[in-house]
């Protein structure tokens, strides 16, 4: 996906493997299987009467932080130890950078040659549920009714911007978009963004006493004074953060682009009382206007939304346990779908695809955790049939 872009979808070829996705749906035997006017990807299979109407949902763009052109996947069986991904360029997936590679010992690992991303993120989560649905139209046991849901720009949060949930008629759903086996979630990080623009004065530095303002000093004076345990690679679990994820400058002006997280709304909201006043000081410093901030929320946490409905979960629990999948509810440190459908009526957990490392070049997902998932998405169908 592009944030730059205001189309929806904001990139082609997602509406490309769309129509692609449709064609192998109809092929199942989805008979609705649809791509809408924006890029949704919608089919649904009826199950038993009286049984609620379960969506899963997953989406097709990946993240633009890592390149997905000319994607060159391989499986590995792997032993242990460190994978080479790229002899040639010397690129290598070391054990000890991630230690969660020690979990995959005698899985198959799907890998790219270390110069894009897989896109497992969430083409796995897609994967995964048509493969569930396939296997069920496939067998004769009774199951829920289904919706499928796949979404574009899930990655620039975007994701649940037109898509039609009074359309879709899910009593719930789920996202397939998480990572770790058996991870599931339902609460995930109150979001927003930040852009701060610092104005300067540029003259010549030779003649710059007392005239020249460079904005590109004050720009690194500003993030200097955001507190710094509260950056990503400093937290963890119920730890918000504050990101920097994008700078730029000359004399006359620079921007810093930041996205703001955190699980409590008191402290989320204390997060983005510190920009301002950072720019309140600097703009009494400078002068005023030198420092502008603009801020915009993004999402909010789904838990206010799920706990009313936490049978929706134990649900997921029981069925992980039904496929041999020890569940591990954990928040998630980012952004889902499924925030923003459970502010908007369909509550929305999120459940795991196994993958990790997404969002960069080494990234990879198990076989075999993938086939977990698939196991987990079928109990979750054919229990709400008992």
């Amino acid at each position: 996906s592009d944030e730059s872009s205001e189309a929806c979808p904001s990139t082609e070829k997602q509406r490309v493997l769309g129509a692609a996705l449709v064609e192998e749906m109809q092929a199942m035997g989805i008979a609705d299987a649809h791509i809408d006017e924006d890029g949704y990807v919608y089919g649904s299979v009826e199950g038993k009467a009286g049984a609620p109407v379960i969506g899963l949902i997953a989406h097709m763009d990946t993240s633009p932080d890592c390149s997905g052109k000319d994607i060159r996947p391989r499986i590995v069986e792997y032993q242990g130890g460190d994978i080479v991904l790229n002899e040639e360029k010397g690129i290598v997936m070391r054990a000890a950078d991630f230690p969660l590679l020690k979990n995959s010992g005698g899985k198959h690992l799907i890998v790219t040659d270390g110069t894009t991303l897989l896109g497992a993120d969430d083409k796995a989560g897609i994967a995964e549920i048509l493969t569930a649905v396939e296997e069920l139209l496939h067998e004769d046991t009774p199951h829920a009714s289904i919706r499928i849901g796949f979404t574009p720009d899930e990655e620039i949060g975007r994701g649940a911007d037109r898509f039609n949930v009074k359309a879709f008629g899910a009593d719930y759903a789920y996202t397939v978009d998480g990572g770790t086996l058996g991870e599931l979630e339902y609460e995930n990080f109150n979001a927003a963004s930040a852009v701060v623009t610092v104005h300067g004065r540029n003259v010549h530095p030779g003649y710059a006493k007392n005239i020249m303002i460079n904005s590109q000093h004050i720009a690194m004076e500003f993030h200097a004074m955001l507190p710094v345990p509260e950056r990503p690679e400093h937290t963890e679990k119920y730890e918000g953060f504050c990101h920097l994820c994008e700078m730029r400058g000359e004399v006359e002006e620079s921007r810093l682009e930041y996205i703001i997280r955190d699980h409590n709304m008191e402290k989320f909201e204390r997060k983005k009382a510190q920009f301002a006043e950072i720019a309140a000081f600097l703009n009494a410093k400078y002068g005023e206007k030198t420092v502008e901030v603009q801020m915009r929320d993004s999402y909010y946490n789904m838990r206010e939304k799920i706990e009313p409905v936490m049978h929706i979960v134990d649900a997921a629990k029981q069925a992980m346990l039904d496929a041999g999948v020890t569940p591990s509810i954990v928040p998630v440190r980012g952004g889902t779908d499924g925030a923003r459908l459970s502010y908007e009526g369909l509550p929305c957990p999120n459940l795991f695809t196994g993958g990790e490392n997404y969002h960069g070049r080494f990234e990879y997902v198990p076989i075999e955790d993938m086939e977990a998932c698939v196991r987990t998405l079928k109990c979750i169908l054919k229990n709400a049939a008992k």
